[in-house]
Formats: structure tokens, sequence, C-alpha cells
């Protein structure tokens, strides 16, 4: 069975996420992206925990099922800060469960370390290798999964907080961690760089913090199993039935050059390097993005690619085309009219992003933006590298302009699709710059710079 799957997602119960984040709009959502399987998000969270039990039907599958039989395997994220070899460190981890039983353990396990109803991803000042044992030790069928490795603030590799190698990380626990998630600044092919890495299944979600379709199933995983919690679970640590991940472009994440926001400054790693990762117009250090960081730990060359690599393609949201061709904002009523035409012709994004041929587009949308789909769907869309906190905006018509004043990365020099006549910069909500969360077991700590996680 073809299984489209995004496995890390969030409630209306986490920090900084949509109040209308609720089952029936995930299901609702999911389905017009064209996924049939979701991860619940924020299982621990006791009011988001109660309304799973009374929504979702277990049927021994490990798969729940909502009243249309949709699909949602019970998921988390949790965020650990503590110090190890005298630096503080900051990871977030994906979690798995097969049933309510499991989750209630993982629960109580929380419960006993601090709070878990103030956020659904809440903060414990456990490390990363005790965490995963005392997971292990409630069921083998918990699945422990780095989220976004490479994000600077929050995350295995991340420049600010992380470690050089997993086993730094996870110790002895090493052994127990099967799939990686590489997150928006980052794709497979800048993961098969380093050789450490070979033995992990990479996948790719969404971490969604909103239902609309250029956020759900933005990055997902394809996979051709039963659609069962042990099928998933042997394809997440033997990568069997893996058919392949949808990733954007990772230029599109928030974190994949340097870059200090505030002085609006991107720089690639070369020149980053260059003036020692300081801002070249205010002094202070550089927020380090992805591909510097992967820079700094990749044993192989680009373009390296390993025997046993699982395909993917790299697409970015459909709504973000038709809104730089409608010269419109993405959730704007001109950029509806068109997307929701196109539904009602092809049935879900994901066929219209990978199957429908261009005579077909052609038919229903206007030439550019149908020959914009099948250079999205060939990967010859240029985009413009996020930095620091800020999304990377794809090169299309005048935002050529504007990407022209920026420094190319190494896949860069793509071909740019014209929109005749129309200002076509993309206009994308400013990310939470800072929150404050209370640390579980620990005091207040602050936490800056969400990650690729709005």
């Amino acid at each position: 069975m073809r299984v489209t799957a995004d496995l890390h997602i969030h409630s209306r119960f986490s920090r900084a996420t949509s109040k209308q984040l609720n089952l029936e709009n995930l299901e609702k959502w999911a389905r017009v992206k064209g996924l049939n399987l979701l991860g619940t998000g924020d299982f621990s969270q006791p009011d988001w925990n109660k309304e799973l039990k009374e929504q979702l039907t277990e049927d021994g599958s490990g798969i729940l099922k909502t009243r249309s039989g949709f699909g949602f395997v019970l998921q988390n994220e949790i965020s650990l800060i503590y110090t190890d070899a005298g630096k503080g460190r900051r990871v977030h981890i994906i979690m798995l469960a097969p049933d309510f039983g499991v989750v209630d353990q993982i629960t109580e396990y929380l419960k006993s370390k601090g709070r878990i109803d103030y956020d659904g991803r809440p903060i414990f000042k456990i490390p990363c290798d005790e965490f995963t044992y005392e997971m292990k030790k409630i069921s083998d069928k918990v699945e422990v999964i780095p989220a976004h490795i490479w994000t600077p603030w929050f995350s295995v590799f991340g420049s600010k907080s992380g470690f050089d190698s997993m086993e730094d990380c996870f110790k002895d626990q090493t052994k127990n961690i099967y799939a990686l998630e590489t997150g928006l600044s980052s794709d497979p092919p800048m993961n098969w760089r380093l050789s450490a890495l070979d033995r992990y299944t990479l996948i790719s979600n969404s971490d969604l913090h909103s239902f609309w379709p250029w956020r759900i199933g933005r990055e997902c995983n394809i996979l051709d199993i039963d659609m069962t919690y042990d099928s998933l679970i042997k394809a997440l640590r033997t990568r069997k039935g893996m058919v392949a991940t949808v990733e954007v472009d990772p230029n599109y994440g928030k974190y994949h050059f340097d870059g200090h926001r505030n002085c609006n400054v991107c720089l690639d790693p070369k020149e980053s390097n260059r003036l020692n990762r300081t801002c070249p117009k205010c002094g202070n250090p550089l927020t380090v993005g992805v591909l510097n960081r992967v820079e700094e730990l990749a044993d192989r060359p680009e373009g390296f690619r390993p025997e046993n690599a699982v395909d993917f393609k790299s697409l970015i949201p459909l709504s973000e085309i038709i809104s730089i061709f409608e010269g419109k904002a993405i959730a704007t009523k001109a950029v509806w009219k068109v997307y929701n035409k196109m539904l009602k012709v092809y049935g879900n994004e994901m066929k219209i992003l990978l199957e429908t041929p261009l005579e077909r587009l052609k038919a229903v949308v206007d030439t550019p933006v149908a020959e914009a789909i099948i250079a999205n769907r060939e990967g010859k869309i240029e985009v413009k590298p996020g930095y620091d906190g800020e999304y990377g905006v794809p090169v299309i018509g005048k935002s050529a302009e504007i990407a022209a004043k920026t420094p190319k990365t190494a896949a860069a020099s793509k071909p740019v699709l014209q929109a005749p006549g129309q200002d076509t910069s993309v206009k994308l909500a400013q990310p939470v710059s800072e929150e404050r969360y209370p640390v579980s077991g620990g005091k207040e700590q602050k936490q800056t710079g969400l990650g690729d996680f709005l």
C-alpha cells in the first residue's frame, strides 16, 4: 500500500501554533495535500491526549483511525535541555508509540521529571542517552528519532548547542537510534556527505504549526508498506518499504545560510568564514547555518551518494508557486481561487506536483504556472537561501532581481521562470523570534530561535 506520511506535527496546545489545529482540520488538509497518515503530535499534553482518546479508535494495527478511517500514529516531540561536557545542549526528539497504553507509561515517566501541561512540546532536563534508555525500557516499539538534526538552536548537530557525532549525544544508546529527521534546511545529499550517517534512515516531516497546505506535508515520506505501526517501524529501522522522501529545497529552510536577520545579512559559508562568522554591519556573531555546519563535519565531497540511499523529491509547495504568479500573498482569495480550481480537477496537491502532465496542467491554469509546476518537479527552480530564521524565497519572475544580490549556493544557477509584469516577491509570515519556556526539572530558561518550525 502506498503511504504518504507526515510523522512530525503539533496540536494547538503547543506554543506558537494555530488555535484551529484540531483533528478535523488536520484530516481535512492532509487529504487536500495528498497524505494518508499523520502523526498526532503532542500525545502527552493532557488536553490533547483526552481529545485523541475520544476521537480516534484503536483497532490493533497501531494506526489510530478517525470516524472516516483516516490514519494517525501516536507521536510527540520534546525538548531536552541539559549540560554535557561543559556545554549547554538543546536537542529536540520525536517519539512514536504503538498504542495509548504505551503513551500512558511515557506520560507517567515525563510527569516524574516535571510538568507536561504547559506546552505540547515540553522541556526536560534529561540527557538524550538517558531519555532513550527510559523509552526503550517502556517498550522496544517506542521509536526515538532526533528531530531536524541540523537546526542551529535545537538539534543533535546544531551550531549553537549540538554535538559533533551521534555517539557524543546518545553514547551507549546510539544503537537504539535508527532514523534521523533532516529538517527543512538540509536534504539527503547534504547528509550523505557524512559517512557516519550511512546507517540511519533519513526521513522528512513538516513539523507543522498550522494546517495550511503550504505547511502540512511540505516535507513527508512516501512508503510502500501495510498500514500498521509494525510495518512503519520496520521501514524506519531497515529502509525496507521506504520509497522516497519529499523535501523542500534546503535553501527554502530558515537556517540554510549563515546570517544576521536584524542587519539583513545573508552569507554563504565561505564568505562567513572569511569574516570570522561575524556580522559585517554590526560586528555581532552570525547565526551559523546548516550548510556551514555540514561543511564542518563532512568527510565526503558534494555529490556523493551511498549505495543504499533512499530516493527523494525536491518540491516547493503549490501555494507558493501560485502566490508568485498571482503577485499576491499566499493566503489571499486570488491564490485560493487557482489552488481550489486545480484541486477540483486533479484531486490533491501531491498529484499536481508529482504526477500531472504539462498539457493537462495547461488545460486548467495559465501556461507560466503550469511550466513552473513542471520546473518544480524537476528541481529547476532556484531558491534565494533562508538564513537566521528567514525562509528562503523561490526565484521566479522579478524575485530574480532580489536573488541576484545574494551569494549563490553550489546548487544554484537554475533557470528563472518569468511571470510577466508582476511583482513576484513572496511575503511570508515573520517567525517568532523568542519565547520563554519553563524547564521541567530546572529553572526557567530562555528559548530563542524556533528553528524550522513555524
